[in-house]
């Protein structure tokens, strides 16, 4: 709708919009224009309501144009960035804070807990001299508590840190009450729909025919046959672990890990990067991501060098009466576990034992047969398989059985497997005995009276020996004598060539005549 042309000709509303038009214009240095600012000051007047309004004003317009300036513009400050230090402590406020019911009975706290304590651990492994610290331990210690308190778990430990070149890893350790584990996605099936069913159909078809013209050879070669995993609260997948990259971050669970996954991660060393979706560009290619590759060398460090003192563990009553040829794969605590003394655990590797199953070189703890078939792939075969000759079955792999002494662990690069020593010598009546491996730099165990503990603090890497150092190169050979029979000569001139011709040929006459002249002497000899 136009205006009317009485109200468009009136020449104080002309001036009116040319005069808002001129308020309306922004400043060069602030951006900023006199109606946004003025409207902005009129408001702030209205909402404050001052007494001195007109006495103020001026210092309410220059309030107003910093709260604008602030975060628009860095004409007066410059806004810092937030550090990341102070982003990781709104991340952990939440450690702090009770959760529903902020006032917990007394008789709630007492209840028992999965959850360790890790304050006492953290007094005896500074003694040692490992650890992280009395506050990150404090941190971690909260953060197994809010782990604890949203998984239904049975048993829970501070496994250790895997440090990385972009972030590091807290892991606990920790075992599902019976029957409360959640389920785990199952594999996808096989095969497609019908219409893809229908393509490869069509496919076959079309590769028959071709056969049938030109018939290509067909390979005999029959891959090995993939050595399966084994199930949860078993062999390698005894215990689950979760993860998280400092505290107050949400626990991530890492999944069950497979033969194909510890046989890759044997053949490679990489570092953590601290992402565990990261991708594990190796060779020979690892069958997964940093998660898998994680979940692997944690379970590689766990058989290797979770121990405890001698007596601490035994096996049942059940367990002892059966056959010698099964492997044991579970124990108990000793009620009757008196203690070692400390001199004794650091002087003998005796006093020690593995309490986690060892890995074979199948990928898992328990061997199995590869070479069995099913009976259903036996039924088949039938008369063709009495007709072949039958294989020789490969001999089962068996490792050191649980509760197996130090003392016979293998070396490696002629380096001891474990060092011992005790914490204190100065004060030996509350000296610990600690323990170092050797083999994977960072774990470390101690002892002290019925208490021990583990823990891991490093790269997450094995030890291979010192570094290759190449040979020094042989002495240089001495230059040959030269002399004239190995001199090279000049080439000679036109003049000299044809000057040698010339006396070899005289040479040549020379001799020739000699032998005349002995020929002739000989003949009058004859003569007489």
């Amino acid at each position: 709708m136009e205006p009317p042309e009485e109200a468009s000709g009136n020449p104080t509303e002309q001036a009116a919009i040319c005069f808002k038009a001129f308020m309306l214009k922004n400043s060069p240095k602030s951006n900023l224009n006199l109606y946004d600012h003025l409207v902005r000051v009129l408001c702030k007047v209205m909402d404050e309501r001052p007494d001195n309004a007109v006495d103020v004003v001026e210092d309410l317009s220059w309030e107003v144009k910093r709260a604008g300036l602030r975060d628009k513009q860095s004409t007066l400050r410059d806004m810092p960035p937030i550090p990341a230090v102070q982003l990781l402590a709104e991340q952990q406020k939440t450690l702090f804070v009770r959760g529903a019911g902020d006032e917990a009975e007394p008789e709630e706290e007492l209840v028992e807990t999965p959850l360790p304590n890790l304050a006492e651990q953290s007094f005896y492994l500074e003694q040692a001299g490992v650890g992280l610290g009395r506050e990150e331990m404090q941190r971690i210690h909260l953060a197994l508590k809010q782990l604890v308190d949203s998984q239904p778990l049975q048993t829970c430990r501070f496994w250790g840190k895997i440090l990385g070149t972009q972030g590091n890893y807290l892991v606990a350790e920790v075992d599902f009450r019976e029957g409360e584990e959640e389920e785990e996605d199952g594999p996808q099936e096989e095969g497609g729909d019908d219409e893809e069913n229908e393509g490869g159909a069509r496919d076959e078809d079309e590769e028959e025919a071709a056969e049938a013209i030109d018939p290509l050879p067909e390979s005999t070669y029959k891959p090995p046959p993939a050595v399966p995993k084994e199930e949860n609260h078993t062999g390698v997948n005894k215990f689950t672990y979760f993860v998280c990259r400092e505290p107050g971050l949400p626990w991530v669970r890492l999944p069950p890990v497979t033969p194909a996954q510890i046989t890759g991660a044997r053949q490679i060393r990489r570092f953590f990067t601290g992402d565990l979706d990261t991708p594990v560009v190796s060779y020979p290619p690892f069958p997964g991501n940093e998660s898998n590759y994680l979940r692997a060398q944690i379970t590689r460090i766990s058989s290797g060098t979770q121990v405890s003192p001698l007596g601490f563990y035994q096996f049942g009553e059940e367990e002892g009466e059966e056959e010698e040829e099964t492997v044991r794969d579970s124990f108990e605590e000793n009620p009757e576990f008196e203690g070692i003394p400390v001199t004794e655990m650091v002087e003998s590797m005796s006093n020690w034992v593995h309490h986690i199953q060892h890995i074979l070189q199948q990928g898992r703890c328990v061997w199995v047969n590869l070479a069995e078939k099913p009976e259903d792939d036996l039924e088949e075969e039938g008369d063709e398989e009495e007709k072949e000759e039958e294989p020789d079955e490969p001999e089962p792999e068996v490792g050191p059985p649980l509760l197996t002494p130090l003392s016979e662990d293998a070396e490696i690069n002629n380096t001891p497997p474990w060092s011992a020593k005790m914490s204190s010598t100065l004060i030996p009546q509350f000296a610990i005995a600690v323990l170092r491996s050797n083999l994977w730099p960072g774990a470390y165990a101690y002892a002290t009276g019925k208490k021990f503990e583990n823990i891991y603090i490093g790269w997450g890497m094995k030890f291979a020996g010192d570094g290759y150092t190449p040979p020094v190169p042989p002495a240089p050979q001495r230059e040959y004598p030269s002399g004239e029979e190995i001199t090279e000569a000049v080439d000679p001139s036109l003049e000299e060539e044809q000057a040698l011709k010339a006396a070899l040929e005289e040479q040549r006459a020379a001799e020739e005549e000699a032998e005349d002249l002995e020929g002739d002497e000989e003949e009058e000899e004859d003569d007489y």
